[in-house]
């Protein structure tokens, strides 16, 4: 793709975001939504649509090489980030479920799921722009592993060069027995052929008829194969059959645009470079040829504004300090008149008292007006929804008036290398050194003013004044001191480096290395029956392709951005919960993987006899957190995490499970929004632990269900590439995947692995791949039951969330609400007779 092209696609996101915003900020405020379906619709289409501008945002940031217009489509980029995530945790209040359905949404919108037209994206930058970074560290984390040699020693079998010898021999010996006894079964195949036709005798057919037969044969075998090819190249030509692969791997298109897209992305890197250094030299030429005349001039505007105070009021005025800005600050916002007036308010002392008297009327005016405002509000809460104001609208706004102000008009035709823009440079620079010379020019002024005064006025009595506020100043250093003091008491580690404690706890096997998976490997087809079952009050249960969107909405997004994680709705603890092999280890990784984490593995088992006794626990959350936050972001993951909330832990388990129940929650406490700090836990038996500690320590629950047919259909497809197999006619992909409903995508991997062997995949071109082949790798295994699964959904009923989600659809919460706003109004009306 072009610039030209990424240009305007920035331009289309531009426009459909400034519609929005218009629509976020009416006129007149939005009356209150009573009905929740209507708010929904409201919030679920403002939602597709931030998504589709998110997606174009992003890869256009991850493909525009000017780095002028990097940086505000940056800003734009994790506002509008911020923004899905705000709308997000609207919808889970408003309608009590993590999981949302939007195909009616969709069809109004003209939109369809399987175009990725609301697949949430995962912004490529999280990694690219720390990709050095992260190099470095899996570089160091490597060189710790290596001294460290191989972890399992006990699972490798040792065995002599004796006894290596005479295996390989005994099974050579067995090879070239079963090929011999081959070739022998294929010599007495073909001794007895050739005397079953000896003993036949000569055929005698007559050569006509053969010729005849011969004919129909190959006539018939060559309409067969004709009328085949064209079979599939009419498939093909409707979208029925993936078109064949090319011979030259390295041509395919969706090669070349990967390698465009890195080409692109070098470019990037060499255009940021050279906008840094023309940052320094463009500053540099412009303090050399206009510092002296800004100087000059500033120095003459300060002096003419002292003769002119001098005139006015008959005193010279008092300096600005830095604090209030210096002199920048009197040709902002004051001029010698309003310096005159506050003069006589000072002599007269009058004006002052008569402030303080306006002060207290309108404090008292403000009391009343929030007492009404507050009853206003509970009047609002019950008659209808209201959306929350947002964090993220006016950084957008502000980026949207930058870029119609300074990139839409402008002409890049000249630009064909995209590179900086000097003009823009030398506006801002011009700025940095007009601040720069004015600081100084305030030293100087300052002391030019004080002479001033003492050789006109002779002013003496404003040295005291001016020894307090220095007292005053030295003592806000003090108690900041004292406040630092503090902090490094609580630091168990102060003596020690980030780096020793984290070869410590790598050394300790705490800090884990992760496979490499993105989260487009997690693969799932969309649900399109959510919105019909929720309308005929039946809870459908999730898709794998819901579950991936809500861990890039509650864990990838949120940690992968420091300015959306500052702003954003914050979430610290999430807990995935499902059958083993529906991909939470996979999720785990993928979410290491896009953000680039590090992985702390904090599971009972891995923790067992490290770090004993209270205090050994304390300094080991200690430590996880101070290299977690300096080495952000981090993900502190516990598998089995429901064995933490037992009941009674059996005797046999001796990893001690509950060891973290205390600490883990106070730990979590101390996460603010800076803190990229992310707890993910697992579990397959959640029913097992208790739902009131596990709710409260785990603000997110994700429920990750058994695959759907399509689901299913669409996993068999591509774990069957994936693995080297070949999806022809003969392999019946919907019959496979309707009777193996209950299989998960974990039980799917291992029957690929099983049938589809090296042998297996060099036998496809004469023996292509049949469903019946999976049957019996599938069949040594035990499915997900539907007994086992309405288990999962009833647990999940009995979540805050879930409870809550009950009640709404009862209409338990009006009923409800309706008592207690009638307890409230008799409250009221006792009040009342009393006064």
């Amino acid at each position: 793709m072009s610039h030209s092209y990424y240009g305007r696609q920035w331009s289309e996101a531009q426009a459909a975001l400034s519609d929005l915003l218009q629509q976020e900020s009416p006129p007149d405020p939005p009356k209150p939504e009573k009905d929740r379906l209507a708010a929904f619709q409201l919030l679920a289409t403002m939602y597709i649509k931030y998504v589709q501008i998110f997606r174009k945002l992003e890869h256009s940031y991850d493909q525009i090489v000017h780095p002028q217009k990097r940086r505000v489509l940056r800003h734009v980029l994790d506002g509008c980030m911020g923004r899905v995530l705000e709308l997000k945790d609207e919808m889970v209040k408003l309608e009590f479920s993590e999981y949302h359905y939007f195909d009616d949404v969709l069809s109004d919108l003209k939109l369809t799921p399987a175009s990725n037209d609301i697949e949430m994206p995962v912004p490529k930058y999280f990694t690219h722009e720390r990709s050095k970074a992260l190099k470095e560290r899996e570089k160091l984390l490597g060189q710790i592993l290596a001294k460290l040699g191989p972890q399992d020693k006990d699972s490798e079998v040792t065995m002599s060069l004796e006894d290596a010898i005479r295996m390989i021999q005994i099974h050579e010996r067995a090879r070239q027995g079963r090929l011999r006894a081959k070739f022998m079964r294929e010599i007495r195949q073909q001794e007895e052929d050739e005397r079953m036709i000896a003993n036949r005798g000569a055929p005698t057919l007559d050569p006509d008829v053969a010729a005849t037969r011969i004919q129909k044969l190959w006539k018939g075998f060559s309409q067969r194969r004709k009328t085949t090819q064209e079979r599939i190249g009419e498939m093909m030509f409707i979208g029925m059959i993936p078109p064949p692969l090319p011979t030259n791997l390295k041509m395919l298109p969706q090669n070349l645009a990967v390698k465009t897209e890195t080409d692109r992305r070098r470019t990037q890197e060499i255009h940021e470079q050279e906008y840094q250094q023309a940052l320094i030299t463009i500053k540099d030429k412009i303090r050399e040829s206009e510092g002296p005349d800004m100087k000059e001039r500033m120095q003459d505007q300060i002096r003419q504004w002292f003769i002119e105070c001098r005139d006015a009021s008959g005193k010279f005025p008092e300096y600005p300090d830095e604090d209030e800005g210096g002199s920048g600050a009197i040709f902002k916002e004051k001029d010698p008149a309003e310096i005159e007036a506050e003069l006589k308010a000072k002599e007269d002392g009058k004006d002052g008292k008569g402030k303080k008297g306006k002060k207290e009327k309108k404090d008292k005016k403000k009391d009343k007006k929030e007492k009404k405002g507050k009853k206003g509000d509970d009047d609002e809460e019950d008659e209808g929804w209201k959306m929350a104001p947002s964090s993220f609208v006016p950084a957008m706004g502000e980026a949207t008036e930058t870029y119609s102000t300074v990139w839409e008009p402008k002409d890049e035709g000249d630009n064909f290398s995209q590179k900086h823009d000097v003009e823009l440079i030398k506006e801002e620079k011009r700025m940095e050194v007009e601040t720069e010379v004015r600081v100084q020019i305030d030293e100087l002024m300052r002391q030019e003013l004080k002479n001033l005064k003492l050789a006109v006025d002779r002013d003496k009595g404003k040295k005291g004044k001016k020894g307090k506020s220095g007292k005053k100043k030295k003592k806000g250093k003090k108690s900041g001191k004292k406040g630092k003091k503090g902090k490094k008491e609580k630091d168990l580690t102060p003596d020690r480096t980030i780096e020793s404690l984290y070869e410590e706890l790598v050394t300790e096997g705490i800090i884990v290395r992760h496979p490499k998976v993105t989260l487009t490997d997690y693969e799932g087809e969309y649900s399109y029956l959510g919105t019909t079952l929720r309308q005929a009050s039946v809870e459908p249960m999730p898709s794998l392709s819901d579950v991936r969107r809500l861990v890039a909405e509650f864990a990838i997004l949120p940690i992968g951005s420091p300015s959306v994680h500052e702003k954003a709705p914050l979430i610290k603890s999430v807990m995935l919960a499902g059958p083993r092999g529906t991909g939470k280890h996979t999720l785990v990784h993928a979410i290491c993987t896009e953000t680039g984490a590090n992985l702390f593995d904090l599971t009972a088992t891995n923790i067992a006899g490290k770090y004993p006794g209270k205090d050994g626990l304390k300094l080991l959350m200690h430590m996880i957190f101070k290299v977690g936050r300096a080495l952000q972001p981090s993900v502190i993951y516990i598998g089995e995490c429901e064995k933490m909330f037992k009941k009674k832990v059996p005797k046999t388990d001796l990893s001690d499970p509950k060891r973290l129940k205390k600490e883990l929650p106070k730990a979590l406490k101390t996460i603010k929004p800076e803190d990229r700090i992310l707890l993910v836990g697992t579990t397959r038996c959640p029913f097992d632990g208790e739902m009131k500690p596990m709710a409260s320590t785990y603000q997110k629950i994700v429920l990750i269900p058994r695959p759907d047919y399509a689901s299913r259909h669409l996993l068999w497809r591509k774990l069957i590439t994936r693995s080297g197999g070949q999806v022809t006619s003969s392999l019946d992909v919907s019959s496979l995947a309707k009777i193996t409903d209950g299989y998960t995508p974990g039980q799917m991997v291992q029957a690929c692995t099983s049938v589809l062997s090296e042998r297996r995949i060099n036998q496809l071109a004469k023996k292509p791949l049949v469903a019946a082949e999976f049957i019996a790798p599938l069949a040594r295994l035990d499915p997900v039951y539907k007994e086992e699964e309405e288990s999962f959904k009833t647990w999940y009923s009995k979540t805050p969330l879930g409870k809550k989600r009950a009640k709404a659809a009862q209409g338990d919460d009006e009923e409800g609400g309706g008592k207690k706003g009638g307890k409230k109004g008799g409250k009221g009306k006792k009040g009342k007779k009393k006064k």
